[in-house]
């Protein structure tokens, strides 16, 4: 199993924000595992350009909207 050396802070202020800091080369290597680089991906991700362009978005506060 690979292991990513990141640093994770946090606003303790407000405890809404988590800040992430890594490298670009183990960004890489993150993206790559997670298969951001896939031919299919990067398809979903043209696809959904083209769908915010046309004004087909709808905005929404939670990812639970998502389920409804």
């Amino acid at each position: 199993m690979y292991s990513l050396p990141i640093t994770i802070k946090t606003n303790t202020k407000q405890n809404k924000k988590i800040i992430v800091e890594m490298d670009a080369y183990k960004f890489e290597k993150m993206a790559a595992i997670f298969g951001l680089f896939g031919k299919e991906f990067i398809k979903s991700l043209n696809r959904a350009e083209k769908d915010y362009k046309a004004g087909r978005v709808k905005k929404i506060k939670s990812l639970k909207e998502l389920s409804k």
